[in-house]
């Protein structure tokens, strides 16, 4: 009822694209009901809009969710080994919509924390926060219904504020980015494992943006494929929405002078006109293979 027949399913490495609404039930749906039987679904943020697919296409209307699926993990998953015990999966979501079916789902899984939680670390300890990522401190992200399409234009228009900034760093200070002027004092800033959660630009700037222009200094992005807001809520992703050198080391991994592209998606909150709030999913597995590290191998060490 809810899938298209060739439904295009893009999410984390290993399991990538499935076309089709058989492979998506079998390769994706079914071994997951299978490592949490009891399987619970967190969500935190709900919301949607419209995009014009004016970058790379994805034209449409979209849906996106971000949260925790949340169960015992009673087998093996993607060669992480079962505990028996509770554990969360983070997810962050977007579903494009065609003829009341999803026809497209661009979908980020924190399997590195999954595997944190099973005892077989993929990468080093985050320099940021280990945490149960929280929703939206006001408890309002599942947008139901109907929201004055202003309030969306205005939050879409200070997260574009604040990715204009990003780009005129100078290569050397931080501070020629202006972040000051765009996020709240008592921002919070929720990375994947690996990099971690962090408050404040201070700390956004030490444990994320320092070392990733320390890796990345050429880095480029804006290769959206979907990007809209509704109330106080923005969201975009992009495959691959980030383009660079890997320059300097990064997640335990010393440079290698190899190009890297990343599948990326981000979920912002606005208040009093600024960034309150920003959920970030990266697929590190997936970037490090950039990097020539395989660390789903790992598992089988």
């Amino acid at each position: 009822r809810h899938l298209a027949p060739d439904v295009e399913w893009h999410t984390s490495h290993p399991i990538n694209t499935l076309s089709g609404r058989d492979a998506v039930v079998t390769q994706y749906l079914a071994p997951l009901h299978a490592a949490f039987p009891d399987l619970e679904r967190r969500t935190d943020l709900f919301f949607a809009g419209h995009w014009a697919g004016e970058i790379v296409g994805g034209a449409g209307y979209w849906v996106t969710c971000t949260g925790h699926w949340l169960g015992t993990f009673r087998a093996d998953w993607l060669g992480i080994p079962a505990t028996g015990e509770p554990a969360t999966l983070r997810f962050g979501e977007f579903y494009r919509i065609e003829d009341g079916r999803i026809a497209e789902a661009r979908i980020l899984l924190d399997i590195v924390d999954l595997a944190r939680q099973a005892g077989r670390p993929l990468l080093p300890p985050s320099s940021g926060l280990e945490i149960l990522v929280p929703g939206p401190r006001p408890h309002d992200g599942l947008l139901f219904g109907a929201t004055n399409p202003e309030h969306g234009a205005e939050s879409l228009r200070r997260m574009l504020a604040m990715a204009t900034g990003l780009g005129k760093f100078d290569g050397t200070d931080l501070k020629t980015m202006g972040m000051e002027n765009h996020w709240h004092r008592d921002m919070m800033w929720y990375g994947p494992c690996g990099i971690g959660s962090m408050r404040g630009v201070d700390g956004f700037q030490r444990h994320h943006q320092s070392p990733f222009l320390h890796a990345f200094p050429d880095r480029r992005g804006g290769n959206h494929r979907a990007r809209f807001a509704e109330g106080p809520f923005v969201a975009s992703t992009g495959w691959p929405s980030v383009h660079a050198t890997h320059a300097g080391d990064y997640l335990g991994v010393p440079a290698t002078g190899k190009p890297i592209s990343m599948r990326v998606m981000d979920h912002w909150r606005c208040e009093d006109g600024l960034l309150t709030e920003n959920w970030v999913m990266i697929d590190l597995p997936e970037l490090l293979l950039h990097m020539g590290v395989d660390v789903m191998a790992r598992l089988q060490d």
